[in-house]
């Protein structure tokens, strides 16, 4: 299998954390392995040019809201909004194949809600979330996810 393809956006590095480990994890189901997929990683950020994807990719992505409860009475992304201009880029949106989130728990129906209302937009499925940094739990039911996901989009 090829490698699997994440981009992400981090704002205050949780996201970034959680995907080096994630990349460290799928490096050792590799090793052990050959037939499980690594995975290349690319942080979106505001000084990232935008280029045309041509390979399919998953988008990772936090949880930032201003404003209302994010649910029935206003909701404003923050900080993320560059990674939604990306995936809108030319036909990036149409290589994207899944959508993880994360945030924190006590935002209750906010958590992921930003990964959610990407899955919506892009037409994408939202194929797993973890809570701030994850934990080690966490990187193995992402990356099982992650490879489910990419199998029933690649062909055989």
């Amino acid at each position: 299998m090829q490698p699997l393809r994440i981009l992400f956006i981090s704002i205050e590095g949780n996201t970034r954390n959680f995907v080096e480990n994630l990349t460290a994890y799928a490096d050792q189901q590799h090793a052990a392995d050959a037939s499980l997929p690594t995975i290349e990683a690319t942080e979106i950020s505001e000084v990232s040019d935008f280029v045309d994807e041509t390979r399919p990719y998953f988008c990772f992505v936090p949880t930032y809201l201003n404003g209302g409860n994010g649910i029935d009475n206003g909701v404003k992304e923050l900080m993320t909004n560059v990674m939604g201009e990306y995936i809108a880029y030319n036909n990036n949106a149409r290589q994207l194949i899944g959508v993880v989130g994360s945030g924190n728990r006590n935002f209750n129906e906010q958590y992921c809600l930003t990964a959610k209302r990407y899955a919506a937009t892009f037409n994408a499925p939202f194929v797993a979330n973890y809570e701030l940094r994850g934990v080690p739990r966490d990187e193995t039911r992402v990356y099982d996810a992650l490879v489910a996901r990419a199998k029933e989009v690649t062909p055989a």
